[in-house]
């Protein structure tokens, strides 16, 4: 998720991402940490080194924009709305956290809800677009499902794509974009050659010597 947002330059350079990587509150006087599959905070107020093993939202910068979870059992938990400690998931990152975007995906079958924090506090399930995308506001990108291989794993991704409706692009597709782009440059330049060697042969057939 994180690898062609970056490419794409629209991280912000005090921007944080996180994977599988603790998010932590207060609840009760008790510390409660979750570690969403992804996440995405736009802005930090403290440096790296601060956070080299949790983030604590508020005390050390913005609120995350977003989390995500990757179904992988059957116990649903990215669903539970326990309020008591610890919390469940949903109960976390909707009244704690208040994270304005909460998706949940299943990898096996490419499903993907997406809620959004409407303005009683709640968690709203989105409709997609026309394009089965969703509009991640905070981010200006859409995000939607994928299929293909990558990693020696064909199935469903999640990918981000731009207001422009244009994917954005992971690094290994960059490098096979540029030897596509590359061997067009060399065909093209070959074509060239050779109506360049036909000119000149018929030149010197009507017995006029090429120039050059």
């Amino acid at each position: 998720m994180t690898q062609s947002f970056e490419i794409a330059g629209k991280l912000p350079a005090n921007a944080l991402t996180t994977t599988n990587y603790g998010i932590c509150a207060t609840l009760n006087r008790k510390i409660v940490v979750k570690a969403p599959d992804w996440g995405y905070v736009p802005s930090i107020r403290v440096s790296r080194e601060e956070l080299k093993r949790n983030y604590t939202p508020r005390l050390q910068g913005d609120i995350p924009a977003i989390v995500m979870e990757f179904l992988c059992d059957t116990e649903a938990g990215e669903y539970s709305n326990k309020p008591t400690y610890p919390p469940g998931k949903w109960f976390y990152y909707e009244q704690v956290l208040q994270v304005p975007n909460y998706v949940i995906f299943e990898p096996d079958t490419g499903v993907i809800e997406a809620y959004r924090l409407d303005d009683s506090g709640r968690y709203q399930l989105e409709p997609p677009d026309a394009n089965n995308r969703y509009w991640i506001d905070q981010m200006s990108l859409f995000l939607g499902i994928w299929q293909g291989t990558r990693e020696n794993r064909t199935g469903y991704w999640l990918r981000w794509w731009d207001q422009q409706g244009e994917l954005l692009l992971w690094g290994s597709e960059l490098v096979i974009q540029e030897q596509q782009r590359a061997e067009q440059e060399r065909q093209r330049a070959e074509q060239e050659r050779q109506r360049a060697e036909q000119l000149a042969a018929q030149l010197r057939a009507a017995g006029i010597e090429p120039e050059g």
